[in-house]
């Protein structure tokens, strides 16, 4: 479990860095707040990777490379994701084996790869100059933290396809919220997309049938886990969409969430004993230990590909490429791990991803006419 030692470890980060003191700081502060002269302070960050060559061949190119490895990257990780918490290592004909039930040492993993992936793009690449508060990255990193928790202990008792459209139904909340909180109005077509989302996942979650005897039934315990990433995943979004007001670049925001994350998840893993028998399951497991190491390189070029998607083709492409890889996710995870997916329910996935589409293409319309669009989701930290 993710003890309350989080929080503890959070203010004392939280005022160590505001003093500045340390070993690492004035890499840290290089990552974080740029290296940039403070001219180019107003030059936005979308300027200076412009393509010199527009040609269509180049342009089809550029997006058959992201989409390849937009699906690589996170199809990938899904299969290894759901191997990792759902099998067991080191079974032989006498032996069941055993499994790896420590979700908070694959997100210290995945998070410390993809702070050094960000730490050496930062110093070879120049990075904007901002006065972002060091310590605002904190509030993102702890809830991203909980919500890959979240994420991982769901998969004990949910099955994948079950997450995928958990994750994909997350509309709904956020739409729930912004009417009660922010009283924000939405179209006619944003309820009916919604509505058909819900129509979707219900069908799919009252027809499912039998699960193979290695894979997890749905519990209440696993939506209660879903219902709490969606939570924080939601808070992370949000949380960075202001901070990136402070004019940052995607991969200094990718920099200093992840700092934070490793300096929680070091912290609550040392205070459970947990880091160093998490340890202990990679020298007995290989296996287990290439899948971990693979996971995280996933994860951290997936990020990468994320940021340079949207750079050159915007949002809604990138939401396409991403909404397809939750249906291959989906088909994938049912060839690889024997999961049955009725008529009604594979029907079901398909109203749901159909609806999602549909956001996307209504949300072009708008665009080219000119009306204000529903803002789309933060991309940092999907994972």
């Amino acid at each position: 479990m993710v003890p309350g030692y989080l929080m503890v470890q959070y203010f004392r980060r939280k005022n160590y860095l505001e003093t500045g003191r340390g070993l690492c700081f004035p890499l840290v502060k290089t990552c974080v707040f740029g290296n940039e002269p403070k001219a180019s302070d107003e030059v936005p960050l979308a300027s200076r990777s412009e393509p010199a060559e527009t040609t269509p061949t180049w342009q089809a190119l550029k997006l058959l490379f992201c989409g390849a490895g937009l699906q690589v990257s996170y199809l990938t990780w899904g299969v290894l994701q759901e191997r990792v918490m759902t099998r067991s290592y080191g079974a032989t004909a006498t032996s069941p084996g055993e499994r790896f039930t420590d979700s908070q040492f694959l997100v210290l993993m995945n998070r410390v790869l993809a702070l050094v992936v960000a730490g050496v793009y930062c110093t070879l690449c120049k990075q904007p100059r901002h006065g972002a508060p060091m310590y605002r990255y904190s509030f993102a990193s702890l809830s991203n933290v909980l919500s890959s928790w979240c994420q991982y202990e769901a998969l004990k008792f949910v099955s994948f396809p079950t997450q995928v459209l958990a994750k994909a139904s997350k509309v709904i909340p956020v739409m729930l919220m912004g009417k009660l909180v922010s009283r924000r109005s939405y179209e006619h077509w944003e309820y009916l997309t919604a509505g058909l989302i819900s129509i979707g996942v219900s069908m799919f979650l009252l027809s499912s049938g039998p699960e193979p005897r290695s894979s997890p039934a749905t519990t209440l315990s696993g939506l209660i886990l879903l219902a709490g990433y969606i939570a924080f995943d939601s808070f992370t979004s949000n949380w960075q969409d202001a901070l990136f007001a402070y004019k940052m670049s995607s991969v200094q925001m990718m920099f200093g969430v992840n700092f934070f994350s490793c300096l929680f998840t070091v912290g609550s893993l040392l205070e459970q004993g947990a880091l160093l028998e998490g340890t202990r399951f990679m020298g007995r497991h290989s296996e287990f230990a290439a899948h971990a190491l693979l996971l995280s390189v996933c994860s951290a070029c997936g990020q990468l590909f994320i940021f340079y998607t949207i750079g050159q083709f915007g949002a809604a492409i990138f939401t396409i490429i991403m909404t397809l890889r939750q249906a291959f996710a989906i088909l994938l995870s049912c060839l690889l791990y024997g999961h049955t997916v009725t008529v009604v329910g594979g029907l079901g996935v398909a109203v749901v991803f159909a609806a999602l589409l549909l956001r996307v293409y209504a949300r072009g319309r708008l665009k080219q006419r000119g009306k204000k669009a529903v803002p789309v989701e933060s991309p940092v930290q999907k994972v």
